[in-house]
């Protein structure tokens, strides 16, 4: 049976090197240079920069990536650490620690006056999460479509599970509210810079489910990958060529359609692919204009309105700097808040530093950082707003920097900045858009779209679809493609 994978992030390859696993044809085409798409890299010079400001999470003993790793045979070096990241907040510097007693007690130092409602709050979160990963850990299919997914969800159950149902359509901002934390500002502006880069919301919005377990993964594991997150990528790459699956990349697909019975993608050269399953690993803006107009009027009505959705986009800076003007003790990753609680724009940075001595990114002497901010893509829909707002964020965030990094401008060997059309030009994404739907309520859990696409034989995965955004969310979304197209391929055999 031949399958064709289209984009090759995380999600796509999760997704090929499973199935080549199990002996698939598969086919996976990827339009730009590199592997990895929003987790992918980048050349300067004598420095390498990983796309995304991004930290390593589903690497401990059970977690994701850790399970499809060793499924597939192949290990990773991620090195753990107890330090995850460090938050400046206005005069506020905050050590986030891996440690949840050693978290709690850092709270209450730095927020003496709610210390009382902040451990009750992070006690309820946290037992939230430790059901939800119970629950997760087969990983149900969600929203369940066929009787089969219904069938595994139900069966994945667990005697805490009913304690969720109460939180379904709650969010953040309401488990704030009942810990008595509305008024604790600088706490709930420490929390929403937490959520906007997992959940792309922030407490008002996020769900409760989601929101809880993105606070209480921190606490399971998080890591700094030498090179950086590219190197899943390569890895799954590598075994899906050692193990007869064909890869390619600067195949960019126009046009997909069927034909007798099977797919059929069509790339920039007009070369064609053809094959019984094919695998969409694009954001749906960018998968559904792919498909001739009857066959999009086929597809879920959810769907087809998801699609002509706008997502964030983001402003990424990239500094090659000389490692005498980073202080000692600068944490691998950093948040930088503004106290005006707006999380975008420059007003939050997150910080993604090379270990020194990461000969992988920088040579000896040198480190990178790579920031990153959320920003509206209607601050670059012109070329004069783009000039102009380019140049202003670019101060903006350098200044920002600065609270990490006081020297920091007399030790920029290289300086690239990333705005969406950057984004656009080198992963493809549509006008670039990173980073999925937020995770409301209105998107997420039974909210959020489904890997199937109603049509026989095409598939979803990726950061468009359920659970969302990250490695591990798009990789369990490759997982449920993967499991889907087995059982699928089983009931043929059958008829």
């Amino acid at each position: 049976m031949e399958i064709i994978v289209i984009g090759g992030g995380i999600g796509g390859l999760t997704t090929a090197a499973l199935l080549t696993k199990d002996g698939y044809h598969v086919t996976i085409l990827e339009a730009s240079n590199e592997w990895g798409g929003s987790a992918g890299k980048f050349s300067r010079g004598k420095f390498l920069f990983p796309v995304g400001a991004t930290m390593g999470m589903g690497f401990e003993e059970g977690g994701l990536h850790h399970r499809i790793l060793k499924e597939l045979g192949r290990s990773f070096p991620a090195i753990a650490m107890d330090e995850i990241m460090r938050i400046y907040q206005g005069s506020r510097v905050m050590p986030y620690y891996s440690d949840r007693n050693r978290h709690l007690s850092e709270c209450a130092t730095q927020f003496p006056d709610y210390t009382a409602k902040i451990v009750s709050f992070y006690k309820e979160v946290w037992k939230i999460g430790a059901e939800i990963r119970k629950l997760i850990e087969p990983l149900p299919v969600v929203p369940p479509v066929t009787l089969s997914e219904w069938k595994g969800l139900l069966l994945s159950l667990k005697p805490g599970t009913p304690l969720l149902m109460s939180y379904l359509r709650k969010t953040m901002g309401d488990l704030l509210m009942k810990h008595n934390l509305t008024e604790a500002t600088d706490f709930k502006h420490f929390i929403d810079g937490q959520l906007i880069d997992s959940m792309q919301t922030t407490s008002e919005n996020c769900s409760a489910l989601m929101g809880s377990l993105a606070l209480d993964i921190y606490h399971e594991g998080a890591y700094y990958t030498e090179g950086g997150l590219y190197r899943i990528a390569e890895i799954l790459q590598q075994y899906i060529e050692e193990n007869g699956g064909k890869t390619y990349r600067r195949k960019q697909v126009q046009t997909i359609r069927r034909e007798n019975n099977r797919w059929v993608a069509i790339d920039q050269k007009g070369e064609q692919w053809k094959a019984d399953h094919l695998v969409s690993n694009l954001p749906v803006q960018a998968f559904v204009p792919l498909l001739p107009e009857p066959l999009q009027k086929q597809l879920p009505p959810k769907l087809r309105t998801r699609s002509q959705l706008a997502q964030w986009g983001a402003f990424t800076m990239y500094l090659g700097l000389d490692e005498m003007v980073i202080p000692d003790y600068t944490a691998l990753f950093s948040q930088v808040l503004s106290s005006d609680g707006d999380m975008t724009e420059g007003n939050h940075l997150f910080l993604s530093l090379s270990k020194s001595n990461d000969l992988n990114r920088a040579p000896a002497g040198f480190r990178t950082l790579t920031v990153s901010t959320h920003t509206a893509l209607h601050h670059w829909d012109t070329k004069e707003k783009y000039d102009q707002y380019k140049e202003k964020l670019t101060e903006k965030m350098l200044t920002g920097i600065e609270r990490v990094i006081p020297n920091l401008r007399s030790g920029i060997e290289i300086q690239v900045t990333g705005a969406p059309r950057a984004w656009e030009r080198f992963t493809k994404r549509p006008k670039g858009m990173v980073g999925g739907f937020p995770q409301t309520n209105e998107y997420s859990l039974f909210n959020s779209l489904s890997h199937r696409t109603g049509l026989d034989g095409l598939w979803l995965c990726g950061d468009s679809v359920f659970p969302g955004a990250g490695t591990i969310g798009v990789s369990t979304s490759g997982y449920h493609v993967y499991r889907s197209i087995l059982k699928d391929n089983k009931k043929t055999k059958l008829l």
